[in-house]
């Protein structure tokens, strides 16, 4: 299977279960692998034929930015979600990264995998 990925996509946020950090956005960082595949856009060398990877961005920066929830996880399902409703995906890994949530760790976060359908 092909992958189109996105690597290092930061939003600020506002995302957690504390006081403290309903009143500060937060960045947050997604990293994406898509099952997509490329050969019909390899033959083409038409861009609308791929999976657009800046139209995948956009399209999380504003889930993201614009939502409000206590758990990454949940922030994580409902990225998964959008990206397999909204684009020709049929599998996704989502990486979703707080960085310095956590002293004396880079970051934390979760991994998931779905599938469409």
């Amino acid at each position: 299977m092909d992958k189109v990925f996105i690597e290092g996509l930061e939003i600020d946020a506002l995302i957690g279960i504390y006081d403290w950090e309903r009143r500060v956005r937060q960045t947050l960082r997604l990293d994406l692998e898509m099952g997509f595949d490329n050969r019909r856009p390899a033959a083409s060398d038409d861009i609308a034929d791929t999976l657009n990877y800046k139209a995948v961005s956009k399209r999380l920066v504003q889930v993201v930015s614009e939502s409000g929830y206590g758990l990454v996880e949940t922030l994580a399902e409902r990225c998964a979600e959008v990206v397999l409703q909204e684009f020709a995906v049929s599998w996704l890994r989502l990486k979703l990264s707080k960085p310095g949530a956590v002293r004396g760790a880079v970051a934390v976060g979760v991994i998931i995998e779905r599938s469409a359908g």
